[in-house]
C-alpha cells in the first residue's frame, strides 16, 4: 500500500519525486523518504510522519540530482519511525531501495545475511533485506539489473521494488510481483511510480508493468524484461485523466471535492454505456443472452466499499435478470473452497484494480473455470488485465482514502449490468427498461440539486458529532447503504459505528439502545416504509436519538424521528445513489468537527496491496 516514485533525467529529481509522493500519499503516510544520486554517492533523507515532515527536513539543503527514488509508507513490519522509513540502503551505502508489499521469507533471508555475511541491520522492516541482497549480488554481477534479478529469485511475497546503485548511476531498476507498478515515458527523462496520479503532471504515456517483469529505466530508454530476462514489447498506454482531477481545486479536502464530483461521475459512467437509441452497449464485453443463460449463478466478490456496492448489485441483478447471486468478501473467498465452475459468472469490483485480496479471489475463480467480469475504475490495472471482460467506471482519480464517487459509479455499473442482463435473458420488459433508464439519467441532476443543501448536514454534524458509538439501520437496499454509511463514519471520524438490517435489531442489538444512542435510520424503500417506522418506534421507545433518511413527501416519519434528512424522490431501486450522499457528508462534517485528518485517516491506505 506504500507509494513509490522514481526519476532519472535532466531535471531536479528531488522536486519531481517530492511532488509525485504528495500525489501518492493516499497510499500511506506513516513516513516518507528520498534517495538521490549526488556526485557518485547516494544521499538518503527520511522522516516519520507525512511528506511535510520530509520537506521540512530537507528544506535549504543542496540536494540537486538527476536520479533518485522516493517512498511514502504504510507500515506493515516495524512501527512508523525514522529508522523504519524507506529508502533502505546497503551497509556500504552503494545500493538503495524502496519497496511496496511484503517479503514473506524475510526472516530466513535476514538470518542468512547475518550469519553468513555478517550484515548489520538497522531497521525492523522486511524491506531492508532487499537492499542487502542486491548489494551482495552486486559484488558478483556486471550491472544493477543482474543483481536485482538474482535477489528476486530469493524472495517470496508480493512486492514492487525500485533500486538504484552508485556503481550503476543514471539507472532505475524496478520489479513487480502482485503490487502495482507503472513506467512513465518522458523526453530525456523517464519515471517509475505505483500509480498514475504521481506522473500526471509530467507524462501522459506510460507502460503498465506486468507480474514477474523487470523494467530498466535510464534518461534515454525504458526497457521491460519478462521473468526469463527476455525483452518485452509493450503497447504504450495513453492516460486520459486531467491533471486538475488530482488537485483539490479550492475544496478543503479531497473527500469533499469527490463527493461533489459524483453527479459528473455518474453521468459520465452512464453516457459511455448507452447509445443514441437508449440501449446499453457493452463495448469489449461479450455477454450474449445465450451465454448468460449458461450461468447457473453469479459471484460478486470485493472488499470494503466495493463489497457494499456488490450488496446492491445482488439485489438488482437477481430482480432484473433472475439469476442467483452470492456476494462474498474477497479476503475470505478463496479460503473456503468456493463452489465455482464454468457455469459461474464471477464479478470482481475494485476501484484501484490492485487490491490483493480481490486479485487472489479472481485468480482462484479463473482456476476453477469461472468467467470473470471486473468493475474497475483504473484502466489497465491488474484486476482489469486479468479479467475476461472489464466494465470501467468513469469516476476519474479518487485521492481521498474514504471512497465516495467510486462507490456511486460502481452502483451505476451494477444497474447497467442488471438491466442489460434482464433484457438479454428476456426477464425485463422494454417498457420497464425505458422507464428505468430515463430515471437513471435524472439522478445526476437530482444529486446536483441535493448538494446545494449541504449546510443542513453540516448543522446536524455540529450537534451530533460527540458520540462514542453510532448505529445505522435499514431494510432491503437501505441495509446495504447503511453498511456503507457506517464504514464512512468509522473510517474518518474513528467513532465506533455499526450497521445492521433493521429487522435484526430485536435479535440482540436492541440491547445496546439507551437514552441518547445515535441511530441513523434509512427509510427510502416505499414497500418497506411502514416496517421501518415500526423499527424506529422500537428504538425510540428505548430513548435513542434518531436521525432518519427518507424520500421527499414521506412526512409521517417526522413524528418518530428527532431529525429527518430528505432525499429527492425516485424509484426504490435507485435510492442508494441518493441516500448514500447525506451519509458521506455526515461522516465528513463529523470528522471535521472532531479535528480528524479526513483525507488521510490513521492506519488506513487507499489501495490495499498486502494480504
Amino acid at each position: 500500500m506504500c507509494g513509490i516514485v522514481g526519476y532519472t533525467g535532466r531535471d531536479n529529481a528531488r522536486d519531481i519525486i517530492i511532488d509525485g509522493l504528495k500525489k501518492l500519499e493516499y497510499r500511506g503516510y506513516d513516513s516518507a523518504g528520498i534517495a538521490l544520486l549526488i556526485d557518485g554517492k547516494i544521499e538518503i533523507k527520511k522522516h516519520v510522519g507525512g511528506i511535510e515532515n520530509l520537506e521540512n527536513l530537507i528544506a535549504g539543503q543542496n540536494l540537486y540530482s538527476h536520479t533518485g527514488i522516493g517512498h511514502t509508507r504504510w507500515a506493515t513490519h516495524g512501527a512508523p519511525s525514522d529508522v523504519n522509513a524507506h529508502p533502505h540502503a546497503s551497509e556500504d551505502g552503494k545500493v538503495a531501495i524502496v519497496h511496496n508489499g511484503i517479503i514473506e521469507n524475510f526472516v530466513e533471508l535476514k538470518e542468512e545475511l547475518i550469519e553468513k555475511h555478517h550484515v548489520h541491520f538497522k531497521s525492523e522492516t522486511d524491506s531492508e533485506v532487499v537492499a542487502h541482497l542486491i548489494s551482495l549480488y552486486m559484488k558478483e554481477c556486471d550491472c544493477l539489473e543482474d543483481a536485482v534479478y538474482k535477489a528476486m529469485g530469493r524472495m517470496r511475497g508480493a512486492y514492487a521494488i525500485v533500486a538504484i546503485s552508485s556503481d550503476d548511476p543514471d539507472k532505475l531498476v524496478a520489479v513487480r510481483k502482485d503490487a502495482p507498478l507503472i513506467a512513465g515515458l518522458g523526453k530525456g527523462s523517464n519515471f517509475i511510480a505505483s500509480d498514475i496520479p504521481a506522473l500526471l503532471k509530467y507524462v501522459k504515456e506510460i507502460y503498465l508493468i506486468e507480474n514477474g517483469e523487470m523494467v530498466v529505466v535510464t534518461p534515454e530508454s525504458v526497457k521491460i524484461f519478462d521473468e526469463n530476462r527476455n525483452p518485452v514489447k509493450r503497447e504504450v498506454f495513453h492516460v486520459t485523466w486531467d491533471v486538475d482531477a488530482a488537485e483539490k481545486e479550492g475544496y478543503e479536502h479531497f473527500m469533499l471535492k469527490e463527493i461533489f464530483e459524483q453527479p459528473k461521475a455518474i453521468r459520465e459512467t452512464v453516457n459511455r454505456r448507452i447509445d443514441e437509441n437508449g440501449m446499453i452497449k457493452l463495448d469489449g464485453i461479450s455477454l450474449t443472452g445465450e451465454e448468460l443463460n449458461r450461468f447457473s449463478k453469479i459471484y460478486i466478490v470485493a472488499c470494503g466499499t466495493a463489497y457494499h456496492a456488490g450488496l446492491v448489485g445482488k439485489t438488482i441483478i437477481e430482480k432484473f435478470a433472475k439469476i442467483p447471486v452470492e456476494v462474498d468478501v474477497a479476503s475470505e473467498f478463496r479460503y473456503r473452497d468456493p463452489l465455482v465452475d464454468e457455469k459461474t459468472l464471477f464479478i470482481a469490483i475494485s476501484q484501484s484494480g490492485e487490491t490483493l485480496d480481490t486479485l487472489a479471489a479472481l485468480r482462484e475463480a479463473k482456476r476453477k473455470g469461472a468467467r470473470v467480469l471486473s468493475v474497475v475504475n483504473v484502466v489497465g490495472s491488474s484486476v482489469a488485465r486479468e479479467s475476461d471482460d472489464v466494465f470501467y467506471t468513469w469516476a476519474g482519480p479518487e485521492i481521498a482514502v474514504a471512497s465516495t464517487k467510486a462507490y456511486t459509479t460502481q452502483l451505476t455499473c451494477m444497474y447497467l449490468l442488471g438491466l442489460y442482463m434482464g433484457l438479454q435473458r428476456g426477464t425485463l420488459s422494454e417498457g420497464f427498461y425505458r422507464d428505468f433508464i430515463r430515471e437513471l439519467y435524472e439522478i445526476p441532476e437530482k444529486l446536483e440539486g441535493y448538494l446545494k443543501r449541504t449546510g443542513e448536514i453540516e448543522a446536524l454534524a455540529k450537534i451530533l458529532y460527540n458520540r462514542d458509538q453510532v448505529f445505522f439501520i435499514g431494510r432491503g437496499l437501505d441495509s446495504a447503504v447503511a453498511f456503507e454509511g457506517s464504514l464512512k463514519l468509522k473510517e474518518i471520524s474513528y467513532i465506533n459505528s455499526f450497521a445492521i438490517a433493521a429487522g435484526e435489531l430485536k435479535h440482540g442489538t436492541i440491547a445496546l439502545m439507551e437514552p441518547g444512542t445515535l441511530v441513523l435510520a434509512l427509510a427510502t424503500q416505499d414497500y418497506l416504509y411502514e416496517k421501518m417506522i415500526s423499527n424506529i418506534q422500537e428504538i425510540k421507545a428505548r430513548g435513542a436519538h434518531v436521525l432518519s433518511v427518507a424520500k421527499e413527501g414521506n412526512r409521517s416519519i417526522e413524528a418518530q424521528s428527532n431529525e429527518v434528512i430528505y432525499i429527492p424522490y425516485c424509484r426504490d431501486e435507485l435510492t442508494p445513489l441518493l441516500s448514500v450522499v447525506p451519509l458521506q457528508l455526515f461522516a465528513y462534517y463529523v470528522a471535521k468537527e472532531r479535528g480528524c485528518n479526513i483525507d488521510k485517516p490513521k492506519n488506513l491506505a487507499k489501495s490495499v496491496t498486502v494480504e
